[in-house]
């Protein structure tokens, strides 16, 4: 039997963090549900789980600051939830760290969904305890070199002017598919689909959040925007 996806859960509504932990333990994940940040990010760090969904709205800490917290120690995937769709809220999310957000109310068949895809993009084993996740991807060039930018697509690293680059898989992922096709202008809801998974029209800030982060990594100027179409790596 495929082990367990462990997932952690965030969440202050007693009605809400009930009924969506009895949803997620239907299809397979084991869930740790807590109702605060403070005890949020205690049970992180004791429990090292595969993915956390983590309400931005949770007293103690709010979840922009837990998953801050959680980014600075640990890769694993991070999908905040909120009850506004206010950019901020998003915004403030994704720069935070988040790798997708949802926002409430949701259905729990839609939130599944989102935590299959993304633990198949962080090649995770088991999306929900059965084994629907493949991490595989097309081969590419196992190593690509940009201007001082070199990107070992075997072993996974990234070094800007021989310095080590510390991505996060979404970001790993998103450098990947500019660096296949250099030059190549990616629109964003391409980018969803191969980056994110997604196969339905997605809010693209996730694309545009992403790309600035990994900006910061790799050069401003590394990465193109071209006004209506999408983004391009510069060759």
């Amino acid at each position: 039997m495929a082990e367990q996806t462990h997932v952690l859960f965030v969440e202050d509504d007693d009605v809400i963090r009930e009924a969506t932990q009895l949803a997620l333990e239907r299809v397979g994940f084991a869930v740790t549900a807590i109702p605060d940040g403070l005890a949020g990010l205690e049970a992180f760090r004791a429990d090292q789980p595969d993915i956390a969904l983590l309400d931005v709205m949770v007293p103690g800490m709010d979840g922009v600051s837990l998953c801050r917290r959680i980014r600075d120690e640990s890769t694993v995937p991070v999908i905040m939830l909120s009850a506004r769709a206010d950019s901020i809220d998003v915004v403030l999310g994704l720069e935070a760290g988040a790798d997708d957000y949802v926002t409430k109310p949701f259905d729990g068949a839609v939130l599944v969904a989102r935590i299959r895809a993304v633990l198949r993009r962080f090649g995770h084993a088991g999306s929900g305890g059965d084994g629907t996740g493949t991490g595989e991807d097309e081969p590419v060039a196992a190593v690509l070199n940009f201007g001082d930018l070199r990107i070992d697509t075997e072993g996974m690293e990234v070094r800007r002017a021989g310095a080590p680059v510390a991505l996060t898989p979404t970001e790993m992922r998103l450098l990947l598919e500019f660096s296949t096709a250099p030059g190549t202008v990616l629109s964003r809801d391409k980018l969803l689909e191969r980056v994110w998974d997604y196969g339905w029209g997605g809010d693209t800030r996730v694309v545009d959040v992403h790309v600035q982060r990994l900006r910061t990594k790799i050069g401003q100027d590394r990465i193109e925007t071209v006004r209506g179409f999408g983004y391009k790596l510069k060759a």
